[in-house]
């Protein structure tokens, strides 16, 4: 082979070489471009939900000078509050005395000053029942107690904060949620792809969400634990390749 034709195979070679490589690269910048084509949607899932545990905290107090008759004072407050959840048909089973406290004011190192009542005892009694409609019933007649001489306390609320409303079957609403969300994320791609004349290529990248637990009624200062109907809702982020 002549000096001239193997430079003219070289040359050869390399042109197709080039043309090759320019082919590779023009086809992968589409590509890129095409991957570059994406609409972020999310979709939303909400379903109403009645709350199926309530929580109360119910806390009283008793003051005085003689820790043996405060201490007297305070288990018939116990009494009275679950005889007054009793009548209310809360059963026994649902009422449970939790903790004590005993507070001497003379044995406190910064107080200065006299003291009308040496002594502080609280006691907290909590009551556990899926019956919601009736805790929330014997909460409206609280005033009763009160009445009776027990002396609620107003820390966190008066009756210690509660009731607390929860919800807890989260579980089994998930999946009927999670694909509705879903879909509803698909419907809205499906729309924008067909306003900007184009067509849905696959998902590129998909975030499920959390779920949230809402009050049904956003009253300002109410938290969703003191409502007993609520509103459970999720909201999924999807992106949506796009071609043409």
């Amino acid at each position: 082979m002549n000096e001239r034709l193997m430079w003219a195979l070289s040359a050869l070679l390399l042109g197709v070489g080039v043309a090759l490589g320019g082919w590779f690269v023009g086809h992968g910048f589409l590509q890129a471009r095409a991957a570059d084509r994406y609409v972020t949607v999310k979709g939303v899932a909400e379903r109403p939900v009645k709350a199926d545990l309530a929580l109360w905290p119910i806390r009283f107090v008793a003051t005085g000078n003689d820790l043996s008759q405060v201490q007297t004072e305070i288990e018939q407050d116990a009494q009275s509050v679950t005889a007054f959840l009793t009548a209310q048909g809360v059963p026994a089973a649902a009422i449970e005395l939790q903790s004590l406290s005993v507070i001497d004011l003379h044995a406190e190192a910064y107080r200065s000053g006299p003291v009308e009542s040496r002594f502080i005892v609280s006691q907290t009694l909590m009551v556990r029942s899926p019956d919601v409609d009736r805790i929330a019933a014997a909460r409206g007649r609280q005033a009763e107690l009160v009445d009776k001489g027990v002396a609620l306390s107003a820390e966190a609320g008066p009756g210690g904060g509660g009731p607390y409303y929860l919800f807890t079957r989260l579980t089994k609403f998930k999946p009927e949620m999670i694909v509705e969300a879903t879909q509803n994320a698909r419907a809205a791609a499906t729309q924008f792809a067909a306003d900007s004349d184009s067509a849905l290529a696959g998902i590129r990248r998909a975030n499920q969400g959390l779920f949230e637990i809402l009050p049904r009624d956003n009253t300002p200062g109410m938290m969703q634990q003191q409502q007993i109907h609520k509103t459970l809702r999720v909201v999924s982020t999807v992106e949506y390749l796009l071609a043409d």
